[in-house]
C-alpha cells in the first residue's frame, strides 16, 4: 500500500463567501483574521449606538453612527501606514477632543453621499477595503432596553449604568422605531453566504440590535451557509453578568427565532489567575460552557483555543479565531471524508491523504 498525498490550493479570491454579523470591537478583530484567507467577506453593521465620537456626529449631524463601521473599514484596509494612523487619530484639545478622524472622514463622506451606505461604499473605496462592510439598516435607530423588574431606558449607552442601578437582568431590547427595514444588500450578502457568523461582541447591544431589523433573521433561515454563533471569552459588566453560553443562546434565540443557528464557537485557552481575579472585582468571569443546556437549545458547542491576553485585557485572537471558523467550513461545508486541512497567508489547502489498494492489474497505486 502507498500513501497519495493531493493538495487544492484555494486563493483567497475564491475563498468562501462570509457574512459576519455584529459590532463593536470584537467584529473588528474577527474581521483581521478573516481577510487572510478570504477576499470574499461581507460585515452587517449595527447603527444602535449612541455614545462616544459617534453619539456626538449622530446628534449634531442627524446621521447613523460611524465608529463601528469605521473599525470595521479599518480592519479590512489596505492602505499605507499613514493612512491607518491618520485614520486612528483622535484629537486631543479643543470641540473635537475626542473624535477620531476616521469618524469625521465618514461624516464628510456622508454629506456628500446620497445615502449613509452610500457614504460607506465610497470610503471602502478610497482605502481599498477586502470585501464589503455595510451598515444592517439606514433608518435611524435607537435601542430601548427593558429589565426584568419592568424598568426601561433608551439609548444604547446608558444601558450599561441602568442595569448596575438596577441589579437585575435585560429581559428584552427593542429597536425605536420598531422594525426598520434592513440594506437590501445585507440581506442578499446573507442569503448567498457559504458562512454567517453571528459575533463576537457584546449581546445585548452589538449583536441583537441587527437580528430586529426586518428581514435579516428571515435571510439567516433561507441561508444555506453553515451557521455559527462565537460566543464572547468572558461575561460582559453592565450586560451579561453571570450569564452561561446557554444564556447568550437563549437570549438569541428570543430575540430572533429557535434554532437561528447549529453551532456555537467558545474559547478553550486558559486565562491567567491573576487575569481572571481582576475581572472578577469588576463583575466579569469567564464564561461557563454547559454543553447539555447548549444541547437543549439545538446548538452544538464547539471548544476551541480562540482566545489571548493583550495588556491584561481578554481579547479573541484574530488569527486563531479566523482559522478556526475557516476550519469549521471546510469540516462541515465541504465534508470530504478523510482529508486534513492546512493553511498559510494566501491559501487554505485540503490535504488528502489516501491509502491506494491494488488496481485492476495488481498493483498498488
Amino acid at each position: 500500500m502507498e500513501n497519495r498525498r493531493t493538495s487544492y490550493r484555494l486563493p483567497k479570491a475564491h475563498g468562501p463567501r462570509i457574512a459576519v454579523i455584529g459590532g463593536g470591537h470584537g467584529l473588528s478583530t474577527m474581521l483581521r483574521g478573516l481577510k487572510q484567507y478570504t477576499e470574499n467577506i461581507t460585515a452587517i453593521v449595527t447603527v444602535a449606538d449612541d455614545g462616544g465620537g459617534s453619539g456626538m456626529l449622530r446628534q449634531d449631524l442627524r446621521m447613523p453612527p460611524p465608529g463601528d463601521i469605521r473599525n470595521c473599514l479599518e480592519a479590512l484596509a489596505n492602505t499605507e501606514p499613514l493612512m491607518a494612523e491618520l485614520l486612528h487619530y483622535r484629537f486631543s484639545e479643543g470641540t473635537l477632543a475626542g473624535q477620531s478622524f476616521g469618524n469625521l472622514f465618514l461624516a464628510a463622506l456622508n454629506g456628500i453621499s446620497s445615502s449613509f451606505d452610500a457614504a460607506v461604499s465610497r470610503m471602502s473605496e478610497v482605502l481599498a477595503i477586502t470585501g464589503r462592510v455595510l451598515p444592517v439598516t439606514n433608518a435611524n435607530v435607537q435601542l430601548e432596553a427593558e429589565f426584568e423588574n419592568g424598568v426601561r431606558v433608551v439609548g444604547e449607552s446608558k444601558i450599561f449604568y441602568c442595569k448596575k442601578e438596577q441589579d437585575c437582568r435585560i429581559r428584552q431590547v427593542r429597536l425605536l422605531p420598531e422594525h426598520p427595514k434592513a440594506l437590501c444588500a445585507a440581506v442578499e450578502a446573507i442569503q448567498n453566504a457559504d458562512m454567517v457568523v453571528l459575533g463576537p461582541g457584546s449581546l445585548y447591544t452589538s449583536i441583537i440590535p441587527n437580528l430586529l431589523v426586518d428581514g435579516i433573521v428571515e435571510a439567516i433561515q433561507e441561508s444555506d451557509g453553515l451557521k455559527i454563533y462565537v460566543c464572547n471569552v468572558m461575561t460582559q459588566e453592565g450586560e451579561t453578568e453571570g450569564y452561561t453560553a446557554a444564556d447568550h443562546i437563549a437570549a438569541l434565540f428570543k430575540h430572533s427565532v429557535p434554532n437561528l443557528f447549529d453551532l456555537c464557537l467558545t474559547n478553550s485557552s486558559p486565562i491567567p489567575k491573576g487575569v481572571a481575579q481582576r475581572y472578577a472585582q469588576e463583575g466579569a468571569e469567564l464564561i461557563r460552557c454547559d454543553k447539555e443546556r447548549c444541547g437543549e437549545l439545538g446548538v452544538e458547542i464547539i471548544n476551541r483555543p480562540v482566545a489571548t491576553v493583550e495588556n491584561g485585557f481578554v481579547r479573541h485572537d484574530p488569527g486563531h479565531l479566523a482559522r478556526e471558523l475557516i476550519l469549521l467550513h471546510a469540516e462541515r461545508s465541504v465534508r470530504i471524508a478523510g482529508d486534513r486541512f492546512t493553511f498559510d497567508k494566501d491559501f487554505y489547502l485540503v490535504e488528502d491523504s489516501k491509502e491506494q489498494g491494488p488496481g485492476a492489474d495488481g498493483k498498488n497505486r
